[in-house]
């Protein structure tokens, strides 16, 4: 069964930092792309990074560049989302989603598997 549980999300102060944490199980996680996407309370879906299998290519929304770096353990079947610099409008759900190939998508049909998602909340 395949199962993907979010953890690290919080409330933080603005210019903080944060690492959210995605841990799997049930596939071949190695063999996965992961991504990140989140949503802000009353609006839609946001795709925030994605990190393909293997070594991991990585990509990321505008909105994040530069701020936000998405990871990969292998051994551990997790991947992470370090965030810093925070900003208010990064407030949100933070979903882990597996993808559906090797290659990191941003379109939410080609993720086959969603985390329940972790509360980030950034405070001014």
């Amino acid at each position: 069964q395949v199962q993907l549980v979010e953890s690290g999300g919080g409330l933080v102060q603005v210019g903080g930092s944060l690492r959210i944490s995605c841990a799997t199980s049930g596939f071949t996680f190695s063999a996965a792309a992961m991504s990140w996407v989140r949503q802000a309370p009353g609006k839609g879906l946001e795709w925030v990074s994605g990190i393909d299998s293997g070594a991991g290519s990585t990509s990321y929304a505008d909105s994040v560049k530069g701020r936000f770096t998405i990871s990969r353990d292998n051994a551990k079947n997790t991947t992470y989302l370090q965030m810093s610099s925070l900003r208010p409008e990064d407030t949100a759900e933070y979903y882990c989603v597996k993808n559906q190939g090797r290659f990191a998508m941003t379109i939410a049909t080609t993720y086959d598997w969603w985390g329940q998602g972790t509360l980030v909340i950034v405070s001014s």
